[in-house]
């Protein structure tokens, strides 16, 4: 969007794209956003291969053309809209072991709007925010490390959230909200399944008290299926965490056809990516969306994340998890994003030091 409705500084125009195998090798995250109130567009992608997470971000002035998604060597080309996508990231000369990818992203499903998502903090509001999300297909190469992974047609899966409004941007003072409204605990799940002939798409924020301020289960027929989307009751997650940690590795989302039949969403846990690490979420500490960072900024570095104590900041962000889901008999993928923070009554939770027995 070029002109916006608020003079808010935290007005946000952005995406974002998962690509992912069938087996846990490998998680690709990558995005751009635009920030018309302080000029700046910037983009990321990240890949998790092994314990290592390759990070390329980019950020620059923000230009006139807004059909133009791209920064530095990172690339979204709309060849068909709401349909297929080239996801492009340029090879770094200097680096030629370093991340690059050329991927042709096809929907198999139509869009679907999520709820209305509002956030204050005191009477400030902090979130508001329109968002769809979108399951596929992947196709084409990426090259990491010096080696060439072909993304071939059934091996993976791509989904995709799209979302506009104003959400904090990095730099500005919270004032006497931020001091004395602090949350006492933040619990999240997003959750994009797709299986051969549906897609499901589950949504819960809770706050400390397991009051929930944001909810949605929903079941999408493929395009031109000639049914429509069918509501799933109030979702609730059975979430079995890694001792000693908030680390999901399997979990059950049990949901409500309208007939009133239960169903059990199964979830297995395959790679992980925090998005505090790299792809610039909250809290990271070395670049966030929206920052000014001068222009034609680049930056490539590689994580290792062997060791969860070198990113104490990723335990207080969300984290992605590309995921195998069961239903009824059949076997899907998608993602699990997940993020908890501080007290969560419903899982046990009693704190922000507070972990899985």
């Amino acid at each position: 969007m070029k002109h916006v409705a608020t003079g808010d500084r935290n007005a946000y125009d952005r995406c974002i794209f998962h690509v992912f195998d069938h087996v846990g090798r490998a998680v690709l995250i990558l995005g751009l956003g635009v920030y018309p109130n302080t000029g700046v567009i910037d983009a990321y992608a990240t890949l998790r291969l092994g314990d290592d997470l390759l990070a390329v971000r980019a950020s620059d002035a923000l230009g006139d053309d807004r059909l133009d998604l791209s920064t530095g060597p990172l690339r979204i080309t709309v060849d068909e809209p709401l349909k297929r996508f080239t996801l492009s990231c340029e090879a770094d000369p200097a680096d030629p072991d370093g991340l690059s990818y050329e991927i042709a992203w096809t929907a198999d499903f139509p869009a679907v709007w999520e709820p209305h998502h509002v956030q204050r903090r005191g009477d400030r509001l902090m979130l508001e925010g329109r968002r769809f999300v979108q399951a596929g297909s992947a196709t084409g190469w990426i090259r990491a490390r010096g080696a060439e992974i072909r993304l071939a047609a059934g091996e993976w899966t791509g989904t995709r959230d799209r979302s506009w409004g104003v959400r904090p941007v990095p730099g500005e003072d919270g004032g006497r909200a931020a001091e004395e409204h602090r949350p006492e605990g933040f619990h999240w799940l997003w959750i994009p399944a797709r299986f051969e002939d549906r897609f499901v798409m589950v949504i819960a924020q809770e706050d400390a008290d397991g009051h929930r301020a944001l909810s949605e289960a929903l079941l999408v027929h493929p395009e031109g299926g000639g049914r429509g989307d069918v509501q799933l009751g109030w979702p609730h997650t059975d979430i079995t965490y890694r001792p000693g940690t908030r680390h999901p590795e399997r979990a059950v989302v049990h949901l409500t056809d309208p007939a009133r039949k239960p169903l059990e969403l199964g979830v297995e846990i395959l790679a992980s990516s925090p998005l505090a690490v790299g792809a610039g979420y909250p809290p990271a500490a070395d670049w966030q969306h929206g920052s000014w960072q001068g222009r034609g900024w680049t930056d490539r570095r590689t994580y290792d994340l062997s060791d969860p104590s070198a990113h104490p900041v990723a335990a207080f962000g969300v984290t992605d998890h590309s995921a195998r889901f069961t239903l009824e008999g059949q076997v899907g993928y998608g993602i699990f994003e997940h993020g908890s923070f501080g007290r969560h009554d419903p899982s046990g939770f009693t704190g922000y030091d507070s972990v899985a027995p």
